[in-house]
């Protein structure tokens, strides 16, 4: 891959990028800081790239490694603050619907589930692309997105969830109905 195919892909994929970084740093001076740290890093170990069909694939793979990299140096944690509703623009804001509550339940999941949810539902990638991003194996991209869509329930519809070690709990939830799960 050369200079102009290498800015070509980086261009596309900016936003992707930079909503990927937002979802797990929370800090849009962090998220600018490591978006380019990425590309900077991509750009120098081009040569290492195999297959040029997965470039955008390999630089959101740098980009997550430089995320992390931010949290352990910095030892941040992210937050739902403000930012969270920047990741979604609409160029009117009156017509810009309010994802304040699930921006919110985001920020609460764990960087691990909450990196599954953005790579797999905002940014559409499949389950084998999550896994080969995120280095972890298929099977554990389907559990950490089994269990944030379980959280994600529990704090958007006031259900309750399976806890981690696997017994059903009970509550009432605003239509008074007692749901098991």
């Amino acid at each position: 891959m050369d200079k102009e195919e290498f800015a070509e892909v980086v261009i596309n994929a900016t936003d992707s990028l930079y909503r990927v970084s937002f979802a797990i740093l929370g800090n849009e001076a962090d998220c600018e800081d490591a978006v380019g740290e990425a590309i900077a890093t991509a750009f120098s170990k081009l040569y290492t790239l195999r297959q040029e069909k997965y470039a955008k694939t390999w630089l959101t793979k740098i980009l997550i490694r430089e995320c992390y990299r931010t949290l352990k140096l910095r030892k941040r944690t992210v937050s739902a603050g403000d930012d969270m509703d920047n990741i979604i623009e609409f160029s009117d804001r009156s017509e810009r619907p309010d994802y304040s509550e699930l921006y919110e339940a985001l920020g609460k999941l764990s960087k691990e589930q909450r990196t599954v949810i953005v790579l797999y539902y905002l940014e559409g990638y499949s389950v084998r692309e999550v896994a080969k991003i995120t280095g972890v194996t298929q099977g554990t991209v389907k559990s950490r997105l089994s269990r944030a869509r379980n959280h994600l329930k529990y704090m958007l519809n006031d259900e309750e969830i399976i806890t981690s070690d696997g017994l059903e709990q009970e509550k009432i939830n605003m239509q008074g109905r007692v749901h098991v799960v």
